[in-house]
């Protein structure tokens, strides 16, 4: 199973909002041009998801893909009664820190007890979603928005405490500050109903103004 999906194909209803976007802000119209053509990454929902985000969390891209695809070759590791049958040993062997394997487990007991319910996200406003992921211990805003962005193609979600899309607006503005969270989150509100189109961009943006390969989000 493979929970980071990269086509090169942005799906009929993202390439519609993104040229709804270009006209509430030009400034996106000519991101594609200038840094090719946007990947479009996706993950699936439910815990296997939220498990290669908070893997991601503080490190490369590079090191985050290596530690992913030892995790993810676990037999049950995607789902949370298999990763809570691994042993310390098997997680720390596939390059899992001491604190990660103890995130994932506290995720995994919140889903079999029923307290994390991914299966009652999609009935959810996105503030509320927002806040039922926020709520586990260790899960930050964050995480809680970009597992919606990628996983729950949610089109109007922000990570307004994101640094990337800060340096990333700033640099395709010639801002004379980087943004804070609030100015950041103040300057999204211009782009609804299209917040998350607008976040892959200037990812996709700052990358290509960095000399950073394609990759994840963060």
């Amino acid at each position: 199973m493979t929970v980071v999906i990269d086509s090169p194909e942005v799906p009929a209803w993202a390439r519609a909002g993104m040229l709804e976007l270009a006209v509430l802000d030009p400034a996106f119209a000519g991101i594609e041009a200038a840094a090719g053509p946007l990947p479009w990454r996706s993950r699936p929902q439910g815990f296997g998801g939220l498990a290669r985000t908070v893997l991601g969390q503080q490190i490369s891209n590079q090191a985050a893909t290596a530690i992913w695809k030892r995790f993810s070759a676990l037999p049950g590791a995607l789902e949370p009664e298999g990763m809570l049958a691994l042993t310390n040993e098997q997680l720390r062997a596939a390059g899992l820190s001491r604190p990660k394997v103890a995130h994932l487990r506290s995720l995994a007991e919140a889903c079999r007890a029923g307290v994390l319910d991914f299966a009652a996200l999609p009935g959810m406003a996105d503030e509320a979603a927002i806040a039922h992921l926020s709520a586990q211990r260790g899960l930050g805003p964050w995480t809680a928005q970009v597992h919606l962005m990628f996983a729950e193609d949610r089109p109007d979600i922000f990570p307004q405490g994101d640094v990337a899309l800060a340096a990333g607006l700033q640099h395709l503005k010639s801002l004379p500050a980087r943004p804070t969270p609030k100015e950041l989150s103040r300057l999204a509100e211009a782009w609804s109903p299209w917040r998350s189109l607008a976040a892959r961009l200037l990812w996709h943006h700052w990358r290509h103004a960095t000399g950073r390969p394609a990759g994840e989000a963060s």
